[in-house]
């Protein structure tokens, strides 16, 4: 009796053992995709890689900064799959240079900027005029020199006629999701950011004018040296899909055939 137990857990450990490493082989060999995203798509992006992955074998990883620096990062070689840039300067830029593939570029989203302000600071900012009152002393926006967002805030203050009046109160987010929480925080009591993700508790915002600002058309196209061209294209296809574009509008992106 005692070696028919001994017996029976040695067979009862040998099928958790081969069990366990049949689900490791398999985690294993899911694929996995990269993707270097602007950080304006962080909330909309994060909610379509979790519905891909449910209805696909692949996982999703996201890189999210500002579209300059991964445009920079891509440049060099990193081990990206796709880029969803905020603006379409870097990816043709990128196409230019032979890191993208350029018939798979494609124009996805246009984005707005919104003129945020945390609620506790006893602020009533309505326009980009406002900013000259001297009860404010910082405002945020990502470095206009490799964030899209940035640098339509900068073109909107310039269209504005405040620039040179509030340049020395600017602060400066590495993109607009810094941008996002120097407001959130008090640190910065106004910012402009996008309109994608100004959902969050601690704002109030203003949606800014977009005729004062470049358009912000967003594109996207896959990596060169992807090793996973085919799925990267997939994934690609899928943020353009009735499925993806349902989560972009949610995001209160405008859609490229939906323009007003």
């Amino acid at each position: 009796m005692k070696e028919r137990l001994i017996t029976l857990s040695f067979f009862m450990i040998l099928i958790v053992f081969i069990f366990g490493c049949t689900q490791k082989t398999t985690d294993t060999n899911q694929t996995t995709i990269t993707v270097a995203a602007a950080s304006d798509l962080r909330f909309a992006f994060e909610e379509i890689g979790t519905l891909y992955e449910e209805k696909t074998a692949t996982r999703v990883v996201f890189l999210f900064g500002s579209s300059g620096n991964l445009a920079q990062q891509i440049s060099q070689g990193a081990p990206i799959d796709l880029f969803a840039s905020a603006n379409k300067e870097f990816i043709e830029d990128l196409i230019e240079s032979e890191h993208l593939i350029a018939e798979t570029k494609e124009l996805y989203a246009i984005g707005r900027i919104v003129l945020a302000v945390n609620k506790k600071s006893g602020l009533e900012i309505e326009s980009l005029n406002d900013l000259v009152l001297k009860e404010i002393d910082q405002i945020a926006i990502a470095n206009p020199n490799h964030a899209p967002y940035g640098l339509a805030a900068k073109e909107a203050l310039l269209s504005s006629n405040v620039w040179d009046e509030i340049e020395q109160k600017l602060v400066y987010g590495e993109n607009v999701t810094q941008t996002l929480q120097f407001v959130q925080t008090g640190n910065a009591q106004v910012g402009i950011i996008a309109h994608s993700i100004a959902n969050v508790p601690e704002i109030e915002f203003t949606i800014i004018d977009d005729t004062l600002h470049n358009p912000l058309e967003q594109m996207l196209a896959v990596v060169k040296n992807s090793s996973h061209i085919e799925i990267s294209l997939d994934f690609a296809n899928f943020i353009n899909s009735s499925e993806g574009r349902a989560i972009m509008e949610k995001y209160e992106f405008t859609l490229p055939q939906n323009q007003n």
